[in-house]
This record gives structure tokens, C-alpha cells and sequence, in this order.
């Protein structure tokens, strides 16, 4: 009898879990988005290791993050108006064709010895682009796909369980691979890995929801999104404490080659584990507000794992011994994805569906926007002060900025209870 109600449990947790998983159109995007993004993370670590390789300059590793995530910054806005006004499965359809010439582009330069430092920075910036409409416009795609809005928080904590199972996984096939073949096969192989998400979309029968009031002129759109989620005071404070995070705790991973050659000696595997095992602990959270079965106290999620992260960033920042790191990693890894897969799920929970696109487009901004300065300012900060100093006071400032959040918990909790 214990035996039959234990599997009768795992049984029920599983269907909680993955219950989004029952939308014909999020199982095509659930398995069509896996296998690109495998191939995502496999081009990052194996970019981000031929450019220390090529310079082993952290300035230069700091260049390339900017360069590659600065477009976000100034287009993802503007994203997010389009996303409010055009078909979001046929925007998808089009940034994906377009990531997946950029990647064979970079493939094919790596592959005949033409590859150059400023390649890749071409290159980072052309992907950035795409990505700025590109984020945006998948984070509401979510909506689209999920019919039962009560299951959105699933949905969207299963789409984050996705990209960090690919953060796993994608870093440690990169790392074999590039001391195996090169990195210009990781390049290629991520390009094919764009043919999957394509034919997903491309199979999906989505409703097209129109629009209530005629379209305004985009700068005019722009501008009423804005003022909307500064009048709102929880989206504020939410925006700024990603921002904050994002400026100062998310370029740890800019940093991540030099902590796996300089300071732990290791190699490209080496690299490829600690990327990989931030995944860990990120899987672990996602799967575990994906058991939630609603979102209550969400607010208090945000603040505790703001925490886990910043006071992990400054242990890891301490640590020589590579076992340490690892273990380090799987509670800044859970920290940062509880975090991020959290605000997402409040902000598309309180936002109005009229301008769920533009308030998407600010949440990207607030993470993938402005992240590239955070890697200039690591890249400086580094290159003057070393990898370890810069990781402290990153991290510092994120223990800090999730402190002053804590006031603003119970205003989130009773929105969420409406």
C-alpha cells in the first residue's frame, strides 16, 4: 500500500510539474526551443573560450559580452511594440532564420582560419539585434500558446526549465567538442540546431488575438509603456532590482574563463563544467516553482533568492578549490533562475494584456539590456583589479539591492492574490 500511494505521488508531481506540457503548440515549442537552445549554449561557451584563447585579455572577454548584448539596450523596446502589433509566431519565425545564418557565418569563418577578434564582435552584435526582437517577443509568446492563464506559471517556469536543462547540457557537449575539433563545429552544429525551433513554429495553430484600439505611432506606444510601469510600483521596483542584479551579479559568467584557467588551472573542460553546473541548481528551481500549483507568496520567492544569489557570487569569488566552486555554483545557479523565472511569472501575471509585449520588452532590457555594461564594466574591473575583487563587489551589490526589496514584498503578495 505505501509502495502504490509513493507512486501515486510521483505520479501526481509529474503531471503538476509538466501539466503546460497537455498545449499541442507548447510540446512543439517545448521540444523545438530545447534542441536549439542546446545548440545556444554550446556557440556561447565555445565563443567565449576562443576569444580568451586568441587574446587571453579579460578586457577583450568583457568587449565581446558588450558588443554582443548592447543592441538589446537600445532596440528591445521598440521590440516590444511589434510585439504588441504583429503576429509573434511569425516574428519568431524570422529571428530564428536570421540566428541561424549568423551562426553558419561564424562557423564558416572559424572553420577556414579567417576568424578574427573583430569577426566576433560583428558577428555579437548582429546576433544582439536579433535578439532584441527576438526575447521579447517569445516571453508573450508564452501567452499565446497556453490557453489556461491559471497555467501560465507553469509554462513559463517549464520555458526556464528549458533553457537551463540546454545550459547543462549545451557547455559540457561545447567543451568536448572544442578539444575534440575546434570551435568552429559548435558554431555549425548550433546553426543546424535552429532547424528544429523553426519547424515547431511552423507546425503551431495559434489564434491570433486582434487588437482592441487602432495602432498609435510607435514612439507614442513606446512611451505610454513606459509611463505605465513607472506609475506601477510593483513593475518598478521589480524592473530595478533585475537592472541592479543584471549590472553588477550576471557578468560573473564574462568572467568564467579566467576563474577555470587562471585561478582554478583549468582547461576547457574545465570551463565547460562551470557553466554547466550553475545549471544544476537553476533545474532544480525551476522544477520546484513548477510544482507550485499557484502564485502565492511569489514575492517573497524573489527577495530570498535575489539573496542566494548575491552572497553565492561572493563566496564563489573566495573559493580556489574547483569542488568548492562547483557546489557554489548550484546555489547561485538556483538563485539566479528562481529569481528571474519568478519576476517573469508576476510581471506577465499583474501586466495588462494590451501591453504585455512593451513590459516584456523592459523586463529583457532590465536583464539583457543591460547586462553588456555590467560585462564592460567586469571587463575593467578585472583587467584592473582582478577577477576576485570584481566578483566581491558584484556580488555585494546584489546581497544589498535584495535587501532593499524586502519592503516591497507584501505589495506583490496581495496583487497576486487577486
Amino acid at each position: 500500500m505505501t509502495r502504490e500511494k509513493n507512486n501515486s505521488n510521483g505520479q501526481l508531481n509529474a503531471k503538476v510539474i509538466f501539466r503546460a506540457l497537455r498545449y499541442r503548440n507548447f510540446r512543439l515549442f517545448f521540444i523545438g526551443q530545447g534542441t536549439s537552445l542546446v545548440g545556444t549554449w554550446m556557440q556561447a561557451m565555445a565563443m567565449s573560450w576562443l576569444v580568451y584563447r586568441m587574446t587571453n585579455s579579460a578586457w577583450l572577454l568583457g568587449m565581446v559580452g558588450f558588443f554582443t548584448q548592447i543592441p538589446t539596450f537600445f532596440l528591445t523596446p521598440f521590440a516590444g511594440v511589434l510585439a504588441d502589433r504583429w503576429d509573434r509566431r511569425r516574428i519568431l519565425i524570422i529571428t530564428q532564420v536570421l540566428a541561424m545564418i549568423q551562426a553558419f557565418i561564424l562557423a564558416f569563418l572559424t572553420l577556414t582560419g579567417m576568424i578574427a577578434v573583430w569577426h566576433i564582435i560583428v558577428m555579437g552584435i548582429i546576433l544582439g539585434c536579433i535578439n532584441s526582437l527576438d526575447m521579447p517577443t517569445r516571453q508573450a509568446f508564452v501567452v499565446d500558446m497556453v490557453e489556461d492563464r491559471e497555467i501560465l506559471s507553469n509554462a513559463i517556469a517549464l520555458n526556464s526549465f528549458l533553457f537551463n536543462a540546454a545550459r547543462l547540457v549545451g557547455p559540457s557537449i561545447a567543451g568536448i567538442v572544442v578539444a575534440i575539433a575546434g570551435e568552429g563545429i559548435c558554431f555549425l552544429l548550433n546553426g543546424a540546431s535552429y532547424l528544429a525551433v523553426i519547424i515547431s513554429l511552423l507546425f503551431m495553430i495559434i489564434i491570433q488575438q486582434k487588437r482592441t484600439t487602432p495602432p498609435l505611432h510607435v514612439l507614442h506606444e513606446l512611451k505610454e509603456g513606459i509611463i505605465y510601469a513607472y506609475n506601477f510600483t510593483p513593475i518598478r521596483s521589480i524592473l530595478l532590482l533585475i537592472g541592479s542584479m543584471s549590472l553588477m551579479g550576471m557578468s560573473y559568467a564574462v568572467l568564467m574563463p579566467i576563474f577555470a584557467k587562471d585561478i582554478l588551472h583549468g582547461n576547457s573542460h574545465t570551463l565547460g563544467f562551470l557553466m554547466a553546473t550553475g545549471s544544476i541548481g537553476a533545474l532544480a528551481g525551476t522544477l520546484y516553482l513548477a510544482s507550485r500549483k499557484n502564485t502565492e507568496g511569489l514575492g517573497n520567492i524573489i527577495a530570498h533568492a535575489s539573496l542566494v544569489f548575491g552572497i553565492g557570487l561572493v563566496a564563489f569569488s573566495l573559493s580556489h578549490s574547483l569542488w568548492i566552486s562547483l557546489i557554489i555554483l548550484i546555489f547561485i545557479g538556483f538563485g539566479m533562475m528562481v529569481q528571474m523565472a519568478s519576476v517573469n511569472t508576476v510581471l506577465q501575471t499583474i501586466v495588462d494584456d494590451d501591453k504585455r509585449g512593451r513590459i516584456m520588452s523592459l523586463y529583457t532590457m532590465s536583464f539583457a539590456g543591460i547586462a553588456p555594461l555590467g560585462s564592460l564594466l567586469a571587463g575593467a574591473l578585472a583587467n584592473t583589479l582582478g577577477a576576485i575583487p570584481t566578483l566581491i563587489i558584484g556580488g555585494a551589490f546584489c546581497t544589498i539591492s535584495a535587501l532593499f526589496f524586502f519592503p516591497k514584498i507584501q505589495s506583490i503578495n496581495k496583487l497576486l492574490l487577486k
